[in-house]
């Protein structure tokens, strides 16, 4: 089975977005990338990654703004999810991995002992 394409989005793809990559690709069921939607992003979101996603996930609802408002007519019939977290947390800080994997978990499969 091939597996699902999960895409993460923050703003500046350093802390929220890349700590989801990184705890997220461990699963062998999906495949994971993280972008950023400002200019300074360490990973600048592309039409490309909207293309290559299954399943998009912001962190906050001004993410989802920019990206209808750039790639509106990409998004079309993609999923597009925002886990409403707010940009106050550090790269693999514990509390931001606990409420990643809690949301997540309510949009997709994970692993119980995950």
């Amino acid at each position: 089975m091939k597996p699902i394409k999960l895409l993460f989005i923050c703003s500046r793809n350093k802390w929220r977005s890349l700590t989801a990559e990184k705890i997220f690709s461990v699963l062998s069921s999906y495949e994971v990338r993280s972008a950023g939607t400002e200019e300074g992003a360490r990973v600048k979101v592309t039409q490309g990654h909207i293309g290559w996603a299954d399943v998009i996930f912001v962190m906050e609802k001004k993410h989802m703004r920019r990206l209808r408002g750039k790639y509106n007519h990409e998004l079309h019939k993609k999923k597009v999810i925002c886990l409403d977290i707010p940009d106050d947390y550090g790269y693999m800080d514990e509390d931001l991995i606990e409420i990643l994997k809690s949301r997540v978990s309510e949009q997709i499969e994970i692993p119980e002992d995950f």
